[in-house]
């Protein structure tokens, strides 16, 4: 297997109901993979079977070549890390002592904390710009704060792979971009990014590999100028569009059509 991590005929259900069936998938090393498609279609489901949250009903999981489930808990800590939706905040902890938690994985009987988990930590808040909230209440911070403050904590396990599961939803846009900035940074300095996204130009912005999903399979995935086509967003979210050049970056802008030239029949530009 090439890439470190990947999925191998994952089939995921919920009380028995199927959510993603017989899915492969491999996640490019050193790539910005963002996951994309309707809501329910499995994209936090995959993420969650890629992270060993959730049992898969069949199929498997591979990391580093080897079935993820057959490794201890600290060691798949270790080698990736989860930003999970809407994660909850202990009570009464502020920004220093959340972020340090992430240094859990690395911590053992006859090894307590180090100078190394203390530079870890230091890093982490520094890169996601929470260093001057250290002694601050989590649970007073405001969203955009508290999620760099997730992400701060996850950067501080030192992983090379990094899931992120909707990490900018219930976010103002100023801290939408501020987020996915620094995801940018960190997969510049060389770690794998995966994340779910719900917005189409974000994605196509800032991912290398888009992935598409839906009714629990990849519909299409690679570079976003190759996957993202008024064609495809038609068939996959049932919104007619213009995917044009973002005259910021060139990446694929989609344009939906507003309802009143659908039900006109306007004719799109190929």
């Amino acid at each position: 297997m090439d890439n470190r991590l990947g999925a191998r005929g994952l089939t995921l259900a919920y009380d028995g109901s199927p959510v993603v069936d017989d899915l492969h998938l491999d996640i490019a090393d050193g790539s910005f993979t963002v996951i994309v498609g309707p809501n329910a279609c499995g994209k936090s489901t995959l993420l969650k079977a890629l992270a060993r949250v959730l049992k898969p009903r069949s199929g498997s999981v591979v990391l580093d070549g080897a079935e993820i489930a057959s490794y201890p808990t600290r060691e798949v800590a270790r080698r990736l890390g989860l930003l999970p939706q809407s994660p909850l905040v202990p009570p009464g902890i502020v920004v220093e002592d959340l972020v340090a938690r992430g240094r859990f994985a690395h911590q053992r009987l006859l090894r307590q904390w180090s100078t190394e988990d203390a530079r870890a930590v230091s890093d982490a808040m520094r890169l996601t710009k929470v260093t001057d909230l250290a002694d601050r209440y989590v649970d007073e911070l405001s969203g955009g704060q508290r999620q760099r403050v997730w992400l701060a904590m996850v950067l501080a396990q030192q992983t090379s792979i990094m899931l992120l599961d909707e990490p900018t939803t219930f976010l103002d846009l100023a801290h939408q971009i501020d987020v996915l900035d620094i995801c940018a940074e960190l997969h510049e300095g060389g770690r794998t990014i995966v994340a779910v996204l719900h917005d189409l130009n974000q994605a196509s912005r800032y991912a290398t590999n888009l992935v598409v999903m839906r009714g629990g399979v990849v519909v299409a995935q690679g570079p976003p100028s190759d996957v993202m086509t008024a064609e495809l967003v038609n068939d996959v979210f049932g919104v007619p569009c213009l995917v044009i050049p973002d005259p910021a970056t060139g990446t694929p802008l989609v344009v939906p059509v507003d309802r009143s030239r659908r039900a006109q029949g306007v004719l799109l530009p190929q």
